[in-house]
């Protein structure tokens, strides 16, 4: 049988390779395609690779009447629609490790440059500038580099940051002592590495936690002659905050590869001598775009020929009567697994998802990777999806475990996700119910009503009166108005919770504020 592929976008012949050793594989190469020519030509393939230039849109994937799979020679996946693909059957594939040694080369490349002053000297030679004192930088051996992010790009930049005699100590969120030891490096908290950092470089994905991470109260907590490095995300490092701490001599300089609005060429940063920066270069090695096409290349091969991949991006199909009847289940499942990722204190070491009741006779594999993907998710932010959910918490050494009993427990079908750390087991039972959706019923073994969405707060108190009205005082003082109220209680006067839908999200300055409070023990915000 012949494979007929389609590359629309400039790969290199060694990334292509893959397909070039295949047998049975007939190769079109034709980077000059309009939308329009793309779509004339794309019923005859079976298979469309492209880097960032195509546009793989709806239109297109109705046309790809024999199109079987898609792969992207790199890691975003904006420009397919992947909704039009998975509707279709159509797997979608990605190289999400491609840059990985090329984005913790440049983070290296930058520090040194930081620590040493670099570009600066050369752009007085440049200009005719012979100038040695002003130029005077520090050694890198024996200071801290603290990481913020500790996956595989903080975890490559360690290794070469230790390999020049630093000291490191790391944050993230799936790290523990234990781990960081084995590893070699210090473990504490984003305070600890923040305090105890002569050098910061940042690693961690954009999320609602992460944006403006580094900010004004988090640079008030640094060394004084702090240097910063930044080449994961724009939006981690507040840049106003970052000028104001520079100017005022807080932070000694600053290295940047990528920034909150791209192109970066007017913020008053780059008036500053202490501030390098490039322009979004971490994975530009022509080494890297090999390796994303070379990835990709091998997964098209592996699913023409087996149907397996490495590095799916959509939910793989499941037959049209199943998905019918799960499918009503994906986004509270999801939000299942979200609220009790934010509930459980520590690392997650088990996932326990529980189906009772009609799910119980179903494919609900398909589920649970939607309850990994929403407990992962809120940590390592939008690369996590469906299909990879299930091997990137295999990958954090996380236990995944799928239960059925066709006991209905007084719901026609009940979803149950239960999380282990190593201080503690959380869990959170959702089902749906005719006519008005998703509702989350039971927290550990309190009984609720909540609608899993929006703004939700959970705080355990001891049953006293007067508890109740402590908090909702407190919430009026801050702001925020309460939608709805649930609680529970063990037994009159023992423990108690009190689960609120408020209005807006509650600030860390706020939850410090409910815990002070008599009879609170602990609040916790979680945002759906």
């Amino acid at each position: 049988m012949t494979f007929n592929i389609l590359i629309s976008d400039p790969l290199s012949e060694d990334g292509i390779f893959p397909l070039r050793q295949a047998e049975g594989f007939n190769i079109v190469i034709d980077t000059t395609l309009t939308p329009e020519q793309l779509g004339e030509k794309i019923g005859e393939f079976d298979a469309l690779l492209v880097r960032s230039q195509t546009q793989v849109t709806r239109e297109i994937i109705e046309k790809g009447t024999n199109l079987k799979i898609i792969g992207r020679a790199g890691v975003g996946v904006d420009n397919i629609d992947l909704t039009a693909a998975t509707e279709r059957g159509i797997i979608v594939v990605n190289a999400p490790d491609g840059n990985t040694n090329s984005a913790a080369e440049h983070t290296m490349a930058m520090l040194m440059s930081l620590a040493r002053n670099i570009p600066q000297a050369f752009h007085a030679l440049k200009n005719k500038i012979w100038d040695r004192k002003t130029f005077i930088g520090v050694e890198v051996k024996n200071k801290t580099l603290g990481v913020v992010g500790f996956g595989r790009i903080g975890q490559e930049v360690a290794a070469r940051a230790k390999g020049q005699r630093m000291n490191v100590i790391a944050y993230d969120p799936f790290l523990t002592a234990e781990k960081a030891e084995k590893l070699g490096v210090q473990f504490g908290s984003v305070e600890d590495v923040i305090k105890a950092a002569d050098f910061i470089t940042l690693h961690t994905p954009l999320l609602k936690e992460t944006r403006h991470l580094i900010n004004k109260e988090a640079f008030e907590k640094m060394k004084d002659g702090v240097q910063i490095v930044n080449c994961a995300r724009g939006g981690i490092i507040d840049e106003d905050a970052l000028y104001d701490a520079i100017v005022s001599g807080k932070v000694a300089g600053a290295a940047l590869d990528v920034f909150e609005e791209e192109p970066f060429i007017e913020h008053k940063l780059l008036t500053l001598p202490q501030v390098i920066a490039t322009p979004h270069l971490g994975a530009s090695t022509v080494e890297a775009q090999e390796i994303v096409a070379i990835d990709v290349s091998y997964d098209v091969v592996s699913f023409l020929q087996t149907g397996v991949v490495k590095n799916p991006v959509n939910l793989s199909s499941v037959p049209k009567d199943v998905l019918a009847k799960i499918e009503p289940y994906f986004n509270l499942v999801e939000q299942l697994g979200s609220f009790v990722s934010d509930l459980a204190n520590g690392v997650p070491e088990e996932i326990n998802i529980t189906y009772s009741g009609e799910l119980a006779n179903l494919d609900t594999r398909p589920l649970s990777r939607n309850a990994v993907k929403g407990l992962l998710k809120s940590k390592l932010g939008e690369s996590v999806n469906d299909v990879n959910a299930k091997f990137l918490a295999d990958r954090l050494g996380i236990t995944v475990n799928e239960n059925k009993t066709t006991k209905s427990k007084g719901f026609t079908s009940l979803i149950v996700v239960e999380v282990k750390t190593a201080t503690e087991t959380r869990k959170v039972a959702g089902t749906l119910l005719n006519g008005l959706g998703g509702r989350i019923v039971r927290v550990d073994d309190f009984i609720v009503d909540v609608v899993p969405a929006g703004y939700l707060l959970f705080i355990r108190h001891k049953d006293q009166p007067g508890a109740i009205g402590r908090v909702g005082t407190l919430l009026a003082t801050e702001g925020i108005n309460i939608a709805a109220m649930q609680v529970g209680r063990s037994e009159a006067g023992g423990d108690a919770i009190m689960m609120l839908s408020i209005d807006k999200h509650v600030e860390d300055s706020g939850v410090e504020l409910l815990k002070g409070l008599e009879d609170i023990y602990d609040a916790t915000p979680i945002d759906l």
